[in-house]
């Protein structure tokens, strides 16, 4: 029988790939590419709020790079690491979780001018912010999932 004190503090290699709350790396860099990838290809009107919208979806999508390398390449063996992977999670789902609510926000301003306007290139980008709002909260949920599992796992170690 293996012993449950191994010395290992997080999984290291392909364990990421089975371990709870890391298996949610890889949607983690699929939906906030895709919130990246949406806000980029719309009009970006206003210019602050979306502003910051970018930013955070670029923020976490390298920052989650990073900690999935570091992760797989076992880098993440010291007693500190358990923290720094709720404190990171936790700080990309305040971020992400403020980036939804102003992405929402100007999503609905932007359907009062479709409602107005006739123009077919208003109506293409509000589409593409509806779905840039979804993947967004989809996104924080993801983050959020991965925080509290990091949470509990950090708990316990």
């Amino acid at each position: 029988m293996a012993s449950t004190t191994s010395g290992d503090v997080l999984p290291t290699g392909g364990r990421i790939f089975t371990s709870i709350p890391d298996v949610f790396f890889i949607p983690e860099f699929v939906f906030g590419g895709l919130v990246w990838i949406l806000v980029a290809s719309t009009l970006v009107e206003p210019d602050n709020p979306l502003g910051w919208v970018m930013f955070v979806s670029v923020f976490c999508f390298v920052l989650t790079t990073l900690w999935f390398f570091i992760f797989l390449c076992g880098g993440n063996q010291s007693s500190i690491w358990p923290s720094l992977d709720v404190g990171y999670h936790f700080v990309a789902v305040v971020f992400y979780l403020s980036a939804s609510v102003d992405l929402a926000y100007i999503t609905i301003l932007a359907g009062r001018v479709v409602q107005i306007s006739s123009l077919p290139g208003f109506l293409k980008n509000y589409r593409l912010d509806i779905s840039a709002v979804v993947m967004s909260y989809v996104a924080t949920l993801l983050y959020f999932l991965h925080a509290i599992f990091s949470a509990i796992r950090w708990k316990r170690s």
